[in-house]
């Protein structure tokens, strides 16, 4: 996560929902070694605490929070106390969140309900918190357009989901569809108070998320299982042959908090390792085949 650029971000201060492990981790710890000092959000609080811990021992600053993201009034808290802790809020990343795989007419309203709350209401109700606390601090560090400088920066962690139909993930896809034209439409709003905001649209990352993505905690009801070998080999999915990790999409959250993209916001970027682009295209041997199909086509 080292850089030879200036990124601007020494002495910066953010919050990063879902910070115990996996991509949130990440992306703290990224921040962190660019010298933001960076809040935890998570409902785990010993997960927030061993995120910490790991923050200083790599030479960072880091403030464990416990909370639920599906409780608003308690995010908006942890967002209140680390602006109080920092003096400062610059960088909000909405990472929080999670999936049970199942078809939409086997969930409960219950079921769906959750996925929404975790899913698109935590970032709604994180950036209505956060965005007002990024604001006082651009104003009170001088004109953003005239000298190039970033100014704040609000980060969504979307999926390619939210740009495909997702058979199994109905509710989930929604969720990130809904990111993705909040994010395009908050960049219009926020613009005038000098905040940026954009989204990283990861697919395929190795995370203990994406392991449990079948059983997962964000779903409270026992479900029925996915149909065997629903999902293709990573080799013949993912262009680039494998799954990302969560450096690699905290690498592109860096940059978008940094100046080096001072200029970028309503933007959604894919760091999926080429699936968006395959659009149902899988490797067959030398050439592609659409999925479902015999015969591959030519090199």
């Amino acid at each position: 996560m080292a850089s030879t650029f200036d990124l601007g971000l020494v002495g910066k201060a953010a919050v990063v929902t879902g910070a115990g492990a996996g991509i949130g981790q990440a992306i703290a710890r990224g921040l962190a070694a660019a010298g933001v000092r960076v809040g935890l959000v998570e409902i785990d609080p010993s997960r927030a605490a061993a995120s910490a811990e790991l923050i200083a021992k790599e030479g960072g600053t880091a403030l464990p929070l416990q909370a639920d993201v599906m409780d608003t009034a308690a995010l908006g808290a942890a967002i209140t106390a680390a602006h109080a802790e920092f003096g400062r809020l610059d960088i909000l990343v909405n990472n929080a969140g999670g999936v049970k795989g199942t078809r939409f007419l086997d969930q409960s309203e219950r079921s769906w309900r959750r996925h929404i709350d975790i899913n698109l209401v935590s970032m709604l109700a994180a950036t209505a918190t956060a965005a007002p606390l990024i604001a006082r601090t651009v104003a009170a560090s001088g004109p953003v357009n005239a000298s190039r400088r970033s100014g704040g920066s609000i980060v969504n962690i979307t999926s390619i989901e939210g740009t495909r139909a997702a058979p199994m993930f109905a509710v989930y896809a929604a969720c990130k569809a809904g990111m993705i034209n909040f994010t395009r439409t908050m960049a219009l709003e926020l613009a005038e108070s000098g905040i940026r905001i954009n989204a990283l649209a990861p697919d395929v990352t190795a995370t203990a998320g994406l392991r449990g993505i079948m059983h997962g905690p964000v779903d409270p009801d026992a479900l029925p299982a996915p149909a065997p070998g629903l999902f293709p080999g990573l080799d013949r999915y993912v262009p680039l042959g494998r799954e990302g990790v969560a450096a690699e999409i905290a690498d592109a959250a860096v940059f978008l908090c940094s100046d080096q993209a001072a200029y970028i916001t309503g933007t959604t970027l894919s760091v999926d390792g080429g699936t968006a682009a395959s659009a149902g295209w899988l490797r067959s041997g030398a050439g592609w085949t659409l999925q479902g199909e015999q015969s591959g086509a030519g090199a």
